[in-house]
Protein backbone atom coordinates (compact mmCIF):
# COMPACT_ATOMS: atom_id res chain seq x y z
CA UNK A 1 0.00 0.00 0.00
CA UNK A 2 1.01 3.65 -0.39
CA UNK A 3 1.40 5.72 2.75
CA UNK A 4 2.75 9.17 3.54
CA UNK A 5 5.60 9.16 6.04
CA UNK A 6 8.82 11.00 6.82
CA UNK A 7 12.36 10.04 7.76
CA UNK A 8 13.29 13.00 9.94
CA UNK A 9 11.20 15.76 11.51
CA UNK A 10 10.92 19.01 9.60
CA UNK A 11 8.67 21.17 7.46
CA UNK A 12 5.78 19.97 5.31
CA UNK A 13 8.23 19.02 2.56
CA UNK A 14 9.55 16.04 4.58
CA UNK A 15 6.32 14.12 3.97
CA UNK A 16 6.81 11.68 1.12
CA UNK A 17 5.09 8.56 -0.24
CA UNK A 18 6.39 5.14 0.69
CA UNK A 19 5.32 1.58 -0.03
CA UNK A 20 4.48 -0.53 3.02
CA UNK A 21 2.89 -3.94 3.63
CA UNK A 22 -0.85 -3.87 4.21
CA UNK A 23 -1.28 -4.37 7.98
CA UNK A 24 -3.21 -7.32 9.36
CA UNK A 25 -5.95 -6.77 11.94
CA UNK A 26 -5.26 -8.17 15.39
CA UNK A 27 -7.69 -9.04 18.13
CA UNK A 28 -10.65 -6.62 18.25
CA UNK A 29 -9.32 -4.70 15.23
CA UNK A 30 -10.66 -3.97 11.76
CA UNK A 31 -8.70 -3.19 8.62
CA UNK A 32 -10.17 -0.16 6.85
CA UNK A 33 -9.64 0.45 3.16
CA UNK A 34 -9.27 4.19 3.48
CA UNK A 35 -11.28 6.54 1.30
CA UNK A 36 -10.33 9.78 3.06
CA UNK A 37 -8.26 10.85 6.06
CA UNK A 38 -8.58 13.99 8.16
CA UNK A 39 -5.72 16.41 8.84
CA UNK A 40 -5.32 17.54 12.45
CA UNK A 41 -2.96 19.80 14.35
CA UNK A 42 -1.36 16.84 16.21
CA UNK A 43 -0.29 15.46 12.80
CA UNK A 44 1.62 18.67 12.16
CA UNK A 45 3.21 18.61 15.60
CA UNK A 46 4.22 14.96 15.10
CA UNK A 47 5.84 15.81 11.76
CA UNK A 48 7.74 18.62 13.47
CA UNK A 49 9.15 16.11 15.94
CA UNK A 50 7.29 17.26 19.07
CA UNK A 51 4.51 14.66 19.38
CA UNK A 52 5.74 11.08 18.97
CA UNK A 53 3.12 8.37 18.56
CA UNK A 54 2.28 6.40 21.71
CA UNK A 55 3.79 2.91 22.17
CA UNK A 56 2.36 0.44 19.67
CA UNK A 57 0.85 3.07 17.38
CA UNK A 58 1.75 3.40 13.71
CA UNK A 59 4.47 5.99 12.99
CA UNK A 60 2.48 7.07 9.94
CA UNK A 61 0.52 10.28 10.72
CA UNK A 62 -3.26 10.40 10.67
CA UNK A 63 -5.72 10.18 13.56
CA UNK A 64 -9.04 9.79 11.72
CA UNK A 65 -10.18 7.94 8.61
CA UNK A 66 -13.28 6.96 6.70
CA UNK A 67 -13.62 3.98 4.41
CA UNK A 68 -14.85 0.43 4.09
CA UNK A 69 -13.99 -2.44 6.41
CA UNK A 70 -11.83 -4.84 4.37
CA UNK A 71 -11.05 -7.47 7.03
CA UNK A 72 -11.62 -8.14 10.71
CA UNK A 73 -9.53 -9.66 13.45
CA UNK A 74 -10.41 -12.15 16.13
CA UNK A 75 -13.25 -11.02 18.34
CA UNK A 76 -14.91 -8.85 15.69
CA UNK A 77 -18.19 -9.84 14.05
CA UNK A 78 -17.57 -10.86 10.41
CA UNK A 79 -20.64 -8.85 9.44
CA UNK A 80 -18.49 -5.72 9.76
CA UNK A 81 -16.70 -6.58 6.49
CA UNK A 82 -17.98 -4.23 3.80
CA UNK A 83 -19.46 -1.71 6.23
CA UNK A 84 -18.88 2.01 5.73
CA UNK A 85 -17.23 3.43 8.83
CA UNK A 86 -15.28 6.35 10.15
CA UNK A 87 -12.85 5.78 12.98
CA UNK A 88 -10.62 7.42 15.54
CA UNK A 89 -7.14 5.89 15.24
CA UNK A 90 -3.85 6.36 17.10
CA UNK A 91 -1.90 6.73 13.85
CA UNK A 92 -1.65 5.33 10.35
CA UNK A 93 -4.41 7.35 8.69
CA UNK A 94 -2.30 8.70 5.81
CA UNK A 95 -2.36 5.37 4.00
CA UNK A 96 -4.48 3.24 1.71
CA UNK A 97 -5.21 0.83 4.56
CA UNK A 98 -5.42 1.56 8.29
CA UNK A 99 -6.05 -0.49 11.42
CA UNK A 100 -8.67 0.63 13.92
CA UNK A 101 -10.17 -0.79 17.07
CA UNK A 102 -13.63 -2.01 16.08
CA UNK A 103 -15.13 -0.21 19.09
CA UNK A 104 -13.66 3.12 17.93
CA UNK A 105 -15.65 3.04 14.68
CA UNK A 106 -18.85 4.90 13.88
CA UNK A 107 -21.22 3.66 11.18
CA UNK A 108 -21.40 6.00 8.17
CA UNK A 109 -24.89 6.32 6.65
CA UNK A 110 -25.23 6.04 2.89
CA UNK A 111 -26.25 9.68 2.58
CA UNK A 112 -23.02 10.91 4.20
CA UNK A 113 -20.05 11.64 1.94
CA UNK A 114 -16.86 9.84 2.88
CA UNK A 115 -14.78 13.02 2.83
CA UNK A 116 -17.14 14.52 5.39
CA UNK A 117 -17.11 11.34 7.47
CA UNK A 118 -13.31 11.45 7.63
CA UNK A 119 -13.49 15.00 9.01
CA UNK A 120 -15.54 14.00 12.06
CA UNK A 121 -13.94 11.52 14.52
CA UNK A 122 -10.97 13.41 15.98
CA UNK A 123 -12.85 16.66 16.55
CA UNK A 124 -16.06 14.96 17.69
CA UNK A 125 -14.32 12.71 20.23
CA UNK A 126 -12.23 15.64 21.48
CA UNK A 127 -15.09 18.10 21.83
CA UNK A 128 -17.51 15.62 23.33
CA UNK A 129 -15.05 14.54 26.01
CA UNK A 130 -13.72 17.98 26.87
CA UNK A 131 -16.82 20.15 26.60
CA UNK A 132 -19.51 17.73 27.70
CA UNK A 133 -17.72 15.22 29.92
CA UNK A 134 -14.90 17.24 31.48
CA UNK A 135 -16.62 20.63 31.14
CA UNK A 136 -20.06 19.32 32.21
CA UNK A 137 -21.80 21.40 29.55
CA UNK A 138 -25.58 21.44 29.73
CA UNK A 139 -28.44 23.42 28.24
CA UNK A 140 -28.48 27.02 29.35
CA UNK A 141 -24.70 27.25 29.72
CA UNK A 142 -22.50 29.68 27.80
CA UNK A 143 -19.32 28.41 26.11
CA UNK A 144 -16.31 30.44 24.99
CA UNK A 145 -14.35 28.78 22.18
CA UNK A 146 -11.00 30.05 20.96
CA UNK A 147 -10.08 29.28 17.35
CA UNK A 148 -13.68 29.22 16.26
CA UNK A 149 -12.97 28.38 12.61
CA UNK A 150 -10.61 25.47 13.31
CA UNK A 151 -11.86 21.91 13.02
CA UNK A 152 -12.30 21.78 16.79
CA UNK A 153 -13.91 25.22 16.88
CA UNK A 154 -16.47 24.55 14.16
CA UNK A 155 -17.37 21.22 15.78
CA UNK A 156 -17.68 22.77 19.23
CA UNK A 157 -19.96 25.55 17.98
CA UNK A 158 -22.32 23.16 16.23
CA UNK A 159 -22.46 20.61 19.04
CA UNK A 160 -23.03 23.27 21.67
CA UNK A 161 -25.87 24.91 19.72
CA UNK A 162 -27.48 21.50 19.19
CA UNK A 163 -27.68 21.15 22.97
CA UNK A 164 -29.04 24.66 23.62
CA UNK A 165 -25.73 26.12 24.80
CA UNK A 166 -24.92 29.74 23.98
CA UNK A 167 -21.61 30.14 22.13
CA UNK A 168 -19.04 32.92 22.00
CA UNK A 169 -16.13 32.25 19.63
CA UNK A 170 -12.96 34.08 18.66
CA UNK A 171 -11.20 34.32 15.30
CA UNK A 172 -8.60 36.52 13.62
CA UNK A 173 -10.46 38.14 10.72
CA UNK A 174 -13.88 39.46 9.80
CA UNK A 175 -14.25 36.67 7.21
CA UNK A 176 -13.69 34.08 9.91
CA UNK A 177 -15.99 35.89 12.33
CA UNK A 178 -18.73 35.78 9.71
CA UNK A 179 -18.15 32.04 9.25
CA UNK A 180 -18.57 31.63 13.00
CA UNK A 181 -21.85 33.56 12.91
CA UNK A 182 -23.06 31.48 9.99
CA UNK A 183 -22.53 28.36 12.11
CA UNK A 184 -24.84 29.79 14.75
CA UNK A 185 -22.47 31.36 17.27
CA UNK A 186 -24.21 33.96 19.39
CA UNK A 187 -21.17 36.25 19.38
CA UNK A 188 -18.04 36.32 17.19
CA UNK A 189 -15.02 38.25 18.46
CA UNK A 190 -12.11 39.35 16.28
CA UNK A 191 -9.26 38.92 18.75
CA UNK A 192 -6.97 41.07 16.62
CA UNK A 193 -9.17 44.16 16.92
CA UNK A 194 -11.24 43.47 20.04
CA UNK A 195 -10.48 42.60 23.66
CA UNK A 196 -12.25 39.27 24.10
CA UNK A 197 -12.40 39.68 27.89
CA UNK A 198 -14.31 42.95 27.61
CA UNK A 199 -16.55 41.59 24.85
CA UNK A 200 -17.44 38.54 26.94
CA UNK A 201 -18.24 40.68 29.97
CA UNK A 202 -20.42 42.97 27.88
CA UNK A 203 -22.28 40.08 26.23
CA UNK A 204 -22.95 38.29 29.51
CA UNK A 205 -23.79 41.37 31.51
CA UNK A 206 -20.68 40.91 33.62
CA UNK A 207 -21.62 37.38 34.67
CA UNK A 208 -19.12 35.54 32.48
CA UNK A 209 -19.21 32.20 30.70
CA UNK A 210 -19.64 28.75 32.20
CA UNK A 211 -16.97 26.99 30.11
CA UNK A 212 -13.86 28.01 28.20
CA UNK A 213 -12.49 25.59 25.60
CA UNK A 214 -8.92 26.77 25.23
CA UNK A 215 -6.41 25.76 22.56
CA UNK A 216 -4.02 28.66 23.20
CA UNK A 217 -2.93 28.43 26.84
CA UNK A 218 0.03 30.67 27.80
CA UNK A 219 -1.04 34.21 28.60
CA UNK A 220 -4.62 33.42 27.53
CA UNK A 221 -5.27 31.40 30.68
CA UNK A 222 -5.38 34.38 33.04
CA UNK A 223 -7.61 36.26 30.60
CA UNK A 224 -9.88 33.22 30.24
CA UNK A 225 -10.24 33.08 34.01
CA UNK A 226 -11.44 36.70 33.92
CA UNK A 227 -14.13 35.53 31.49
CA UNK A 228 -15.38 32.69 33.68
CA UNK A 229 -18.48 32.91 35.85
CA UNK A 230 -18.60 31.50 39.35
CA UNK A 231 -18.25 27.70 39.26
CA UNK A 232 -16.86 27.99 35.71
CA UNK A 233 -14.79 25.32 33.99
CA UNK A 234 -11.57 26.00 32.08
CA UNK A 235 -10.67 23.14 29.72
CA UNK A 236 -7.30 23.15 27.94
CA UNK A 237 -6.78 20.92 24.89
CA UNK A 238 -3.71 22.52 23.26
CA UNK A 239 -0.88 24.86 24.17
CA UNK A 240 -0.27 26.75 20.93
CA UNK A 241 0.44 29.98 22.84
CA UNK A 242 2.84 28.52 25.38
CA UNK A 243 3.22 25.73 27.93
CA UNK A 244 3.14 27.88 31.05
CA UNK A 245 0.62 30.31 32.52
CA UNK A 246 0.61 32.62 35.53
CA UNK A 247 -2.72 32.84 37.31
CA UNK A 248 -4.16 34.27 40.51
CA UNK A 249 -5.16 31.29 42.63
CA UNK A 250 -7.20 33.52 44.91
CA UNK A 251 -9.48 34.16 41.92
CA UNK A 252 -9.76 30.41 41.33
CA UNK A 253 -10.82 29.90 44.95
CA UNK A 254 -13.16 32.88 45.06
CA UNK A 255 -14.97 31.82 41.86
CA UNK A 256 -14.78 28.08 42.72
CA UNK A 257 -13.30 27.35 39.29
CA UNK A 258 -12.32 24.01 37.81
CA UNK A 259 -9.10 23.98 35.75
CA UNK A 260 -8.77 20.83 33.67
CA UNK A 261 -7.62 19.55 30.30
CA UNK A 262 -6.75 16.40 28.40
CA UNK A 263 -5.02 14.78 25.47
CA UNK A 264 -6.90 12.08 23.59
CA UNK A 265 -4.32 10.11 21.62
CA UNK A 266 -2.54 8.42 24.56
CA UNK A 267 -5.76 7.33 26.31
CA UNK A 268 -6.48 3.62 26.55
CA UNK A 269 -8.49 1.66 24.01
CA UNK A 270 -11.03 0.99 26.76
CA UNK A 271 -11.49 4.70 27.44
CA UNK A 272 -11.95 5.50 23.75
CA UNK A 273 -14.46 2.66 23.39
CA UNK A 274 -16.54 4.06 26.27
CA UNK A 275 -16.30 7.51 24.70
CA UNK A 276 -17.48 6.13 21.36
CA UNK A 277 -20.41 4.43 23.09
CA UNK A 278 -21.44 7.70 24.73
CA UNK A 279 -21.19 9.55 21.41
CA UNK A 280 -23.26 6.87 19.69
CA UNK A 281 -25.98 7.17 22.33
CA UNK A 282 -26.00 10.94 22.76
CA UNK A 283 -24.77 12.68 19.62
CA UNK A 284 -24.25 10.52 16.52
CA UNK A 285 -27.88 10.86 15.44
CA UNK A 286 -27.20 14.58 14.88
CA UNK A 287 -24.71 13.62 12.15
CA UNK A 288 -26.82 10.82 10.72
CA UNK A 289 -29.72 13.21 10.06
CA UNK A 290 -27.36 16.05 8.96
CA UNK A 291 -28.33 18.35 11.83
CA UNK A 292 -24.57 18.72 12.19
CA UNK A 293 -22.10 18.42 9.31
CA UNK A 294 -18.38 19.14 9.40
CA UNK A 295 -17.25 22.41 7.86
CA UNK A 296 -15.01 21.45 4.95
CA UNK A 297 -12.08 23.60 3.88
CA UNK A 298 -10.08 21.79 1.16
CA UNK A 299 -9.41 18.25 -0.02
CA UNK A 300 -5.90 17.26 -1.14
CA UNK A 301 -4.74 14.03 -2.81
CA UNK A 302 -2.87 11.70 -0.44
CA UNK A 303 0.47 12.39 -2.15
CA UNK A 304 -0.01 16.13 -1.47
CA UNK A 305 -0.13 15.68 2.30
CA UNK A 306 2.72 18.17 2.59
CA UNK A 307 0.63 20.85 0.88
CA UNK A 308 -2.26 20.05 3.22
CA UNK A 309 0.03 20.53 6.22
CA UNK A 310 1.31 23.81 4.79
CA UNK A 311 -2.27 25.08 4.50
CA UNK A 312 -2.99 24.17 8.10
CA UNK A 313 0.17 25.88 9.31
CA UNK A 314 -0.65 29.02 7.31
CA UNK A 315 -3.82 29.38 9.37
CA UNK A 316 -6.06 30.50 6.52
CA UNK A 317 -8.34 27.47 6.56
CA UNK A 318 -11.92 27.48 7.78
CA UNK A 319 -12.99 24.02 8.95
CA UNK A 320 -11.42 20.71 8.12
CA UNK A 321 -8.64 19.83 5.68
CA UNK A 322 -8.93 16.28 4.33
CA UNK A 323 -6.81 13.91 2.24
CA UNK A 324 -8.42 11.95 -0.59
CA UNK A 325 -6.88 8.48 -0.51
CA UNK A 326 -9.04 6.18 -2.64
CA UNK A 327 -12.48 7.75 -3.16
CA UNK A 328 -15.49 5.46 -3.54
Amino acid sequence: MTAMGFDDPGGPEVLRPETLPVPRPGENQVLIRVSHAGINRPDVIQRQGFYPPPPGASPIPGLEVAGTVAAVGEGVLPEMVGQRVCALVSGGGYAEYCLADAKHCLSVPEAMRMDAAAAIPETLFTVWHNVFQRGWASDGDTLLVHGGTSGIGTMAIQLAKAFDIAVIATAGSEEKCQAIRDLGADLAINYKTQDFVEEVKAFTGGTGVDIVLDMVSGEYVARNIECLADDGRHVTIAVLGGLKAEINMATVMRKRLVLTGSTLRPRSDEFKALLADDINEQAWHLFEDATIAPVMDRIFPLVEAGAAHARMEAGDHIGKIVLEVAPR
